[in-house]
């Protein structure tokens, strides 16, 4: 009994991670990233700053995406989303680049 219990446990904690979408780089960037890139806090890269963001954007995905996870500057590891996934921080990234064109 303990063991299916255990195992119906584990299949229901499985089942409801799978189906939880991943979110939007936009639902990320709104809820996460707008409180210092909006106004430039600490030296961020505004939003839609084209300026700002060239030099970033040369640097490619993976740069950005490593500096994003680790933190820079006043910037601290995942800018505070701690409960997101690589690609969601991707996502977010690309959403700022897409955005400084």
């Amino acid at each position: 009994m303990k063991k299916t219990l255990l195992v119906a446990g584990a299949a229901l904690m499985l089942s409801s991670t799978a189906a939880m979408a991943e979110r939007s780089g936009e639902e990320i960037y709104n809820s996460k990233c707008s409180v210092c890139h909006v106004a430039g806090v600490a030296g961020a890269p505004k939003f839609g700053d084209a300026e700002a963001w060239a030099p970033r954007a040369a640097k490619g995905m993976d740069a950005l995406l490593a500096t994003s996870l680790t933190g820079i500057n006043a910037m601290p590891p995942k800018g505070t989303c701690m409960d997101c996934s690589d690609d969601e921080m991707k996502a977010a990234i690309q959403y700022m680049l897409d955005a400084a064109k």
